[in-house]
């Protein structure tokens, strides 16, 4: 030992090991306790998209959008409310017992994704036949495509139930495979992920 380092007390060292660990513990639990809450307010890699609309246009958009996501690994939900319910909508399914007002609402809106208008010049209809024309030419997926794309990358598809009430859209008029719930249902989903669209 050297002449100028001053005596060590026994067990003083040991005593010293045992608060430098105690403290180190300390120090992780606390570490531990603040990465688990930034983890509680860091998203996910998922993306949401709310679809309101029953325009082509802007539903093509919507499904490029989501398979755009899901395909660079986002884990995508989309969810359809009030006019987006068309999109869902099986072409001349039966749908369930309706009253007047939902009759007349029934045949006043697209009945599937085949009868979409566009937002604008659609024309009586005119502007959706050179719209998918003009796609089809350019050899550009379509809307029909495009769902099916959704579905093989396990994109989530959620109709509102409010709005099936609200408009008398019953289960049976609805495509296979969906997700039901409302905007509790859509908070869980966007409340946790990177990207949220309303379209």
């Amino acid at each position: 030992m050297n002449a100028d380092t001053p005596a060590v007390a026994p067990g003083v060292e040991s005593l010293v090991a045992a608060e430098v660990e105690r403290q180190l513990k300390t120090l992780r639990e606390e570490m531990d306790a603040k990465i688990a809450a930034v983890r509680e307010r860091t998203v996910d890699d998922a993306a949401a998209i709310i679809v309101f609309s029953d325009d082509l246009d802007k539903v093509l958009a919507g499904f490029v959008l989501a398979t755009g996501a899901a395909a660079a690994g986002l884990e995508t939900s989309m969810f359809f409310t009030f006019w987006g319910l068309a999109v869902l909508k099986k072409e001349g399914a039966p749908g369930g017992p309706k009253n007047l007002t939902e009759k007349v609402f029934a045949m006043m809106t697209p009945s599937g994704p085949g009868t979409l208008g566009t937002s604008k010049l659609d024309f009586f209809g005119l502007g959706a036949v050179m719209l998918r024309r003009m796609m089809k030419d350019k050899q550009i997926a379509s809307l029909e495509e495009l769902i099916a794309i959704a579905r093989d990358l396990d994109v989530k598809m959620i109709a509102c139930t409010m709005s099936m009430d609200a408009m008398g859209v019953a289960k049976e008029e609805l495509v296979d495979g969906l997700t039901y719930g409302g905007v509790a249902t859509y908070m869980a989903d966007a409340v946790r992920s990177r990207v949220t669209l309303f379209i």
